[in-house]
């Protein structure tokens, strides 16, 4: 019996301190993930950006927000564990440690911001996923039609309602968002459609044989609050282009140890941050010399590129099969929120709790058939919210300004104040000492920058809709 003890022992999973399976992530799936999560739509925007601040200031811009991010990082990996960085619980979310360091307030504070954006991303996923959609339809009737035809239909209201009606489909495939080829495809379509942005802008700088763009950016013939407003919107873009505080907990959950977690995170935060940075300068820049102050709001749809036509449709058909995913992977967690909270607040409710079995007929009819079970809240609340994103993305269809709105609004609280408090309570830092202070001084810069940008993308939006 002995023997067969030892192989039964032996042939037992691996268990960590929680008990949970054995975690078998490293440095490289680390700096993955993290390069996965930050980069998206939001580098198609940082050509206008740019473009809005100049050489100066806009690339200035983009190494201080690099910068923000990696201290907002370094200061978030810290409170994995509590209280220790190294031992003790684990906190497998933002909320979690939200919830463990500075209790049930700022974790309502943290739900609420944390779940808006979520919300917000929808929104501003249905806008991007519009206007590829369309501008595949204009790049194949320039290509036929000739530059000067009258190709730009106002189409982005009937693609809106089309990717709603897809993404209400696919907001009842149980487990969507957990299967493992959707991050795969979301990665190599953000990576293909970034690389394709940064190649045609390269190539049309060569082309054109001068770097265009200006010192100081686009010059306003307007009154000088515009071109503060617009500052304002493209510090919001850069914004909502880099922090990754929402899922940097999950991430450094996939962490083995020793060593430990954090000392395995702080190095990935530091090549991912670099390595964004990198790509993001070259995107920006190349297309802010391919196209000077006259950069699109959106880099492959705002048509300084005509061909390969191709190329553009491949590019935008990338865009779209990445959010067609990415907007099920944020609005999922949306989705199990409410199943939990309306399980919780009606147990005995036949129209929460209860499940159907439907029969899903196969073609050409016949007593087969596979079966779906339907619970009715999820079919009204899935409903409900794919309504309510499309419907405002229909009335407001402003993808620089919206993806400004969005980073500005959720920059300070959960990027840089959470982070801070979090990790002043996890180190014992004592009010009024000197390093309390530069943290303190730290989210107060952070806090006018955001403000700032959040003010300017709002004006933007208001004056766009009364435009």
């Amino acid at each position: 019996m002995a023997p067969q003890l030892s192989l039964e022992v032996a042939s037992a999973p691996k268990l960590d301190d929680d008990g949970h399976p054995q975690r078998t992530g490293n440095l490289w799936t680390c700096v993955a993930h993290i390069i996965t999560a930050v980069i998206g739509c939001g580098v198609l925007a940082l050509s206008w950006s740019v473009a809005q601040l100049g050489w100066v200031a806009g690339p200035i811009a983009m190494v201080c927000f690099a910068f923000v991010t990696y201290i907002s990082a370094f200061l978030l990996s810290h409170c994995y564990r509590s209280p220790d960085s190294e031992k003790m619980q684990r906190n497998y979310s933002y909320m979690d440690a939200v919830r463990v360091h500075l209790g049930r307030k700022h974790t309502w504070l943290c739900g609420l911001l944390q779940y808006l954006n979520l919300y917000g991303i929808g929104i501003a996923y249905t806008i991007t996923t519009a206007t590829c959609m369309r501008a595949i339809k204009r790049a194949n009737c320039y290509h036929s039609e000739g530059r000067d035809a009258p190709c730009d239909s106002n189409g982005d209201h009937f693609y809106m309602l089309l990717f709603g009606v897809a993404q209400l489909l696919l907001s009842f495939i149980p487990n969507f968002h957990k299967m493992a080829w959707l991050s795969v495809v979301a990665a190599i379509m953000s990576f293909a459609y970034s690389t394709i942005g940064l190649g045609l802008g390269l190539a049309r700088t060569i082309g054109n044989g001068t770097v265009k763009g200006d010192i100081a950016g686009v010059a306003m013939a307007t009154p000088m609050m515009q071109k503060v407003w617009r500052v304002a919107q493209a510090i919001g873009d850069i914004a909502f282009a880099y922090p990754y505080t929402i899922v940097l907990l999950e991430i450094q959950d996939t962490l083995r140890s020793p060593p430990p977690e954090s000392q395995t995170m702080q190095k990935g935060n530091v090549i991912a941050v670099l390595a964004t940075t990198f790509f993001y300068l070259c995107v920006s820049c190349f297309g802010y010399a391919a196209f000077g102050n006259a950069a699109p709001g959106n880099l492959l749809t705002g048509f300084g590129f005509y061909e390969p036509y191709w190329l553009i449709d491949f590019a935008n058909a990338c865009i779209v099969l990445h959010l067609l995913g990415g907007y099920q992977m944020f609005s999922q967690q949306i989705f199990t929120f409410a199943d939990q909270c309306f399980a919780a607040s009606f147990p005995d409710s036949a129209f929460v709790n209860r499940w159907y079995s439907v029969r899903i007929i196969p073609w050409g009819g016949g007593g087969g058939g596979a079966r779906y079970k339907v619970n009715l809240q999820r079919v009204c609340f899935r409903t409900a919210y794919v309504a309510s994103t499309t419907g405002l993305a229909v009335v407001f269809p402003y993808f620089n300004e919206v993806l400004g709105v969005l980073g500005a609004l959720v920059f300070w609280p959960l990027a840089i104040y959470l982070p801070v408090e979090m990790y002043c309570v996890q180190r014992r830092i004592m009010p009024w000492t000197p390093r309390w202070a530069v943290l303190q001084a730290f989210s107060v810069v952070c806090f006018v920058v955001g403000t700032f940008a959040f003010v300017g993308s709002v004006e933007g939006v208001i004056r766009k809709k009364l435009g």
